[in-house]
């Protein structure tokens, strides 16, 4: 998923995205792929990009942290973060992993 294929701005940020993705995959696997989000930062990412990841596949991307806060008013700068995105409700979450 490109930058350009996904509209931050039509998305309304939640609280809730995390605690549905555990309920729906278990707590091991929703942690792992958060881990699997934070590695595609390391392995392709840059210090202004974001792994996102869709919660309904568990798909991932990589999104300007720039773009992010231009269009939802979400700070995505700092070390592990990851995007939850819900494409079904258009919802997102940002996430600090610890």
């Amino acid at each position: 998923m490109a930058d350009s294929s996904l509209d931050f701005a039509a998305l309304s940020p939640v609280n809730d995205l995390w605690p549905t993705f555990v309920e729906r995959l278990g707590m091991e696997r929703a942690q792992r792929a958060v881990l699997q989000a934070l590695d595609l930062q390391r392995m392709r990412g840059h210090g202004s990009t974001l792994p996102v990841l869709v919660t309904e596949t568990c798909g991932l991307a990589l999104a300007s942290t720039d773009l992010v806060r231009e269009q939802t008013g979400l700070n995505a700068h700092g070390e592990r973060m990851v995007l939850l995105l819900s494409t079904q409700d258009q919802a997102i979450q940002l996430l600090q992993h610890a």
